[in-house]
């Protein structure tokens, strides 16, 4: 498995910067890579990815989702391993910092020598950017979802 934490400071209220990573269906937005995100239940997402030249289709279900603190995820079925968890992080009224860690298994060749070299933890990285001048630009949510998901077992 790889590893892969950015995090990245947003000046937003955490309120708005977690209701808008609720928005899955709005990462084609800012996450390169990402061609769509059905929402197909409340705990459900189902994503198409094109990298490198690669379609792959997954599911992936919320494993844990508390509103303004934290959402994790691990993908069930389809193309790809991988889970992960953002986290927010009050700095003031105006300013959050969002911290995203992904734990994925790279598939084939071309995979895990792009995880090698750090092509992971740039694409992160710049998708980390992207979400701040997505959410900064508009200053608002285009959503949100404010269920609470309790961690299998508790």
């Amino acid at each position: 498995m790889s590893t892969v934490t950015e995090s990245v400071d947003v000046s937003v209220p955490i309120r708005t910067a977690y209701n808008q990573w609720t928005q899955f269906e709005d990462f084609p937005k800012f996450m390169d890579g990402v061609e769509s995100i059905a929402q197909i239940g409340d705990r459900r997402t189902h994503w198409v990815t094109k990298i490198a030249g690669q379609t792959r289709e997954f599911d992936a279900e919320i494993t844990e989702q508390h509103p303004d603190e934290r959402v994790a995820w691990k993908s069930v079925g389809g193309d790809t391993t991988h889970a992960g968890v953002v986290t927010f992080h009050r700095l003031s009224d105006a300013e959050t910092r969002v911290t995203i860690q992904l734990d994925w298994k790279p598939e084939g060749l071309a995979e895990k020598v792009g995880s090698a070299v750090g092509v992971d933890s740039h694409q992160v990285k710049a998708d980390a950017k992207r979400f701040k001048e997505f959410i900064e630009s508009r200053g608002t949510a285009t959503g949100a979802w404010r269920g609470d998901v309790e961690r299998p077992g508790v």
